[in-house]
């Protein structure tokens, strides 16, 4: 290198690498977050989904492959908003954030390398609880049909993972774990992601249909054959809840990053 040139950049695509395989480190480092995140799903079926795996139900759906279906929108949205809510909280305590502005590495790269981490951990929960209902519990569906679950759940993901960056920069480490729990854990209930909407209470019922849980089990359950709304209904309630939570996640960054940097 000539005396006063500017030491050469890696490629966009060679940074997004290598930022990937490091945040990939990071929460294989934390047993907390990455076993948690590929086995409660599966832990939640056994008291949930086992006991029912070879069931049918008045429409002819096989009620373990609906209850999988029901717990793969719970992990992949528990990925999304512990992952980014608690992970984003944590860096900002640690100054990760400060330490990141004094290296080349964009931030829109680093955000990617994020979200590319988050749905490689919501795909394994959802193959690993997928193959746990097909071994312990007997559950048959054509390839398909779990094609279909995996692919709309991840593409559902969106609205949560945008969900998470807003807890992560709007509360300290301390409190995102409770907020993501005191946000999160309901709107599954409410949704029936654990037991089916209609054994909810009458109020629960109808605030369902309003919130973003409900619609990603939806796009869930309809893979599996069972009633539910049109999958462009699902997909447009969910485009709308991202550009939501997208605009409180920017709000609170900005605010977060004022405030640090003036």
């Amino acid at each position: 290198m000539t005396p006063g040139a500017s030491p050469a950049l890696a490629s966009l695509p060679r940074m997004l690498a290598a930022q990937t395989r490091s945040e990939l480190r990071v929460r294989w480092r934390i047993p907390a977050f990455s076993v948690t995140s590929l086995a409660l799903p599966a832990l939640f079926f056994t008291f949930f989904g086992l006991p029912f795996a070879r069931t049918t139900d008045g429409d002819g759906v096989n009620v373990g492959a609906y209850m999988l279906a029901s717990l793969g929108a719970y992990g992949v949205g528990s990925v999304m908003v512990f992952g980014f809510g608690i992970g984003v909280a944590n860096e900002r305590a640690q100054r990760l954030d400060v330490l990141a502005r004094a290296t080349p590495l964009p931030p829109a790269l680093a955000l990617a390398a994020k979200v590319l981490v988050a749905l490689l951990f919501a795909l394994v929960s959802l193959l690993l609880l997928i193959g746990y209902g097909i071994v312990a519990g007997g559950i048959r569906q054509p390839l398909a049909v779990w094609i279909a679950v995996v692919a709309r759940l991840l593409a559902g993901s969106l609205p949560f993972i945008a969900l998470g960056f807003w807890i992560g920069y709007a509360v300290g480490p301390h409190a995102a774990p409770a907020v993501a729990n005191l946000v999160y854990l309901p709107l599954a209930f409410a949704s029936g992601l654990f037991l089916p909407i209609g054994q909810l209470p009458g109020f629960v019922q109808r605030l369902a249909p309003y919130l973003p849980t409900y619609h990603l089990g939806q796009l869930a359950w309809s893979a599996v054959g069972a009633r539910a709304e049109p999958v462009l209904v699902s997909l447009a309630w969910l485009a709308g809840y991202t550009a939501v939570f997208l605009a409180l996640a920017v709000r609170a960054y900005a605010r977060d990053q004022h405030r640090k940097f003036g």
